[in-house]
């Protein structure tokens, strides 16, 4: 019996290196195809080819009419990248992975749950309206030729790398020092954080599963938390009380144009997500990793390492405008 032959394009990101990491782990062979500038090691079981996926002639040369079981794109956004990869694979593989977004799902929320029959709707955020773009290409294509698309909803996916709010280290750092942070709103809308070890466990399963085509996945945790929660258990990780500054969503996004759409659309809004359906395809789908625990682990790699503590400037000023006009 030979094994699922898989190709990651990216695979060194929060999503994917710990997807591409399980899935060797189970034996499924895999092959990472990205430009070589992660920050991240790969796995060192995977194959890797070098190319950016923009650049047709680079792909072509790496990859040639190689065949794969699954493809899963982990950098796709637009529906251009989307119809690209049809054209590039559309009978090379028996599964296409796209990486959609829970951000999809209509803003404001009108009821929880969040199901994979929620609506698709954001008006506030053009990322999350080019993913729903992105899913109808597929769900056209899957339904007008069986292209063999599968259409996954992360919620907020994180690991020891990243840093689960708006302004990354700069916050940690104002910590530290005592000086205070913004948290919009009133800090008491309801977040969904899932662990990227977690979230693998159910994007593995659905890997070469003929269930899993023509239909769309939300893959979350089932670990809720308040905004205020989440800056607690962060300022607890880093050894500070954090001094919190409540500020509305909209006035962070008129003062951070370049970021529209972020809170309005996405941060804002309290969001519970019911993963029912991954789990009647991946029994074994159980998040068990949970944030304060996950928060000391971010911590200690962040200090271990001194060169991700980098503040951001820009950060710096815009926080220290938003506390200024919210006193």
């Amino acid at each position: 019996m030979t094994s699922t032959r898989v190709l990651f394009i990216g695979g060194t990101g929060i999503i994917s290196a710990a997807a591409s990491a399980l899935a060797i782990e189970r034996g499924v062979e895999v092959t990472l195809l990205n430009r070589g500038s992660s920050r991240r090691a790969p796995h060192p079981g995977a194959e890797v080819l070098t190319a950016d996926i923009a650049d047709a002639e680079a792909v072509h040369a790496v990859l040639g009419s190689r065949e794969f079981d699954v493809v899963a794109d982990m950098v796709a956004f637009t529906p251009e990248q989307v119809q690209r990869d049809i054209d590039r694979f559309e009978g090379r593989t028996g599964q296409y992975v796209f990486i959609s977004s829970a951000s999809a799902y209509q803003k404001p929320v009108s009821r929880l749950p969040i199901t994979e029959s929620t609506p698709l709707r954001n008006p506030f955020w053009q990322y999350s309206r080019d993913k729903i773009a992105c899913e109808d290409l597929l769900v056209e294509a899957y339904r007008s030729r069986a292209f063999p698309a599968t259409i996954i909803r992360p919620s907020h996916t994180y690991d020891k790398w990243s840093l689960p709010f708006f302004g990354g280290w700069t916050v940690v750092d104002r910590m530290r020092r005592g000086a205070e942070v913004v948290v919009h709103g009133d800090g008491t809308s309801l977040w969904t954080l899932t662990h990227a070890d977690d979230f693998a466990r159910g994007f593995v399963g659905l890997l070469g599963n003929p269930l899993a085509l023509g239909d769309a996945f939300q893959i979350t945790s089932d670990f809720v938390y308040t905004w205020n929660e989440i800056f607690a258990i962060m300022g607890a990780a880093a050894g500070a009380t954090p001094r919190i500054r409540y500020v509305t969503s909209a006035a962070i996004e008129a003062a951070a144009p370049h970021t529209a759409g972020e809170h309005l659309g996405d941060r804002a809004h309290s969001v519970i997500f019911d993963n029912t359906k991954i789990r009647a395809l991946v029994p074994d789908f159980a998040p068990v990793i949970p944030f304060h625990t996950a928060a000391r682990e971010m911590l200690d790699h962040h200090d271990a390492h001194p060169e991700l503590q980098v503040t951001d400037p820009a950060f710096e000023a815009l926080f220290d405008r938003l506390v200024a006009s919210a006193s």
